[in-house]
């Protein structure tokens, strides 16, 4: 496909906005570096339905055409002349419980839906005519150039999404937060797990300051690319430290914890230490209390930069079965990376 450029184009970055709670804690499932993908559409005549699940925020190119009229960095479809609306079928890349949505269709101003449903369903391999859908967001009014937050307030776990606009237009992009889920029924107890996994399990419950960075982040697959890959607080102004509650995706016994600093140079904690806990009840918010006072499962330790810090069984300190860590920096900065490996404890 040829794209054409005017040579005085100009790129138009989308607005910054205010992330709701379940954006900040959460991970998009349907993120494409975790595998999620468009497995089919009613249209894409203007901009491709894949281009919607992109990782990075929307642009507008000015000046910017292809064969089809004007590139739009998301996905758009084409006037409808004959009733009906267009959809997309969209696989998460990672099963889970859907906490909200965001259908962003910034930089459509004239070529937005008026509105979107979404339907979700669970089963192996691809959906067909014999899938039962469930809506968990009935039709609601979306508008020109503007996120669009959805809390969504159902515990089961979905594997795969359709996304309804009526009755046609363009969706810049479409985050599905959650919780991923894990199925840990079939796992050697003897072996050592990576129990903070996102894709395990592993969430964020809480913490101080996130400034810079996402604190989910934290507990991604694979070292971080760069310096905006983790969690970075702010510079500490005032006595204290910051601070990380994760809850690990099983209960395990820890033998072995990775802090990684990649790409923190002049902006890494000074020092670390984990406390952790086996937490039976409570909500997040208690939890948040009850952490001050959990045993010490990692004591403090010096960090270098841009580092991958390992501890073994000589560091960590035996405190039995534990499924929630607080990571502690000190006194603030930066962490790529943490991850705790573990026996799993039924």
């Amino acid at each position: 496909m040829s794209i054409a450029l005017h040579p005085t184009a100009t790129v138009v970055p989308a607005a910054p906005v205010e992330l709701p709670e379940f954006a900040r804690r959460h991970v998009n499932l349907a993120d494409p570096d975790f595998g999620a993908c468009v497995l089919s559409c009613s249209d894409e005549w203007f901009a491709p339905a894949e281009r919607m699940l992109k990782s990075s925020s929307p642009v507008f190119v000015v000046g910017k055409f292809d064969d089809h009229g004007k590139w739009m960095d998301g996905w758009e479809t084409r006037r409808r002349r004959n009733g009906g609306h267009d959809h997309a079928l969209i696989q998460l890349g990672l099963p889970g419980v859907i906490k909200g949505l965001d259908i962003d269709t910034s930089h459509f101003t004239g070529n937005f839906p008026p509105a979107a449903s979404v339907e979700a369903c669970h089963i192996a391999g691809a959906p067909d005519e014999h899938t039962v859908w469930t809506e968990i967001l009935p039709a609601a009014a979306l508008g020109s150039n503007a996120h669009h937050f959805f809390a969504i307030d159902d515990q089961r776990v979905w594997t795969h999404l359709r996304l309804h606009i009526y009755p046609d237009g363009g969706v810049a992009r479409f985050r599905v937060y959650g919780q991923p889920d894990s199925d840990w029924a079939g796992k050697d107890r003897s072996a050592l797990h990576e129990v903070s996994a996102l894709q395990h399990g592993g969430r964020i419950v809480a913490y101080n300051d996130a400034h810079f960075g996402v604190p989910f982040r934290l507990i991604m697959p694979g070292r971080g690319i760069n310096m905006g890959d983790g969690w970075e607080t702010r510079r500490r102004r005032e006595p204290g430290n910051d601070w990380c509650i994760i809850q690990l995706g099983h209960t395990a016994v820890v033998e072995r914890i990775e802090v990684d600093t990649a790409h923190f140079k002049g902006n890494y904690p000074d020092s670390v230490s984990i406390q952790a806990a086996r937490v039976t009840q409570g909500t997040d918010q208690s939890i948040v209390t009850q952490a001050m006072f959990w045993d010490t499962l990692l004591p403090e330790q010096k960090t270098a930069m841009d580092k991958q810090h390992f501890y073994d069984r000589e560091q960590i300190r035996p405190l039995g079965p534990v499924n929630h860590v607080r990571l502690n920096i000190f006194p603030d900065g930066g962490v790529s990376r943490l991850r705790i490996w573990g026996r799993l404890v039924d």
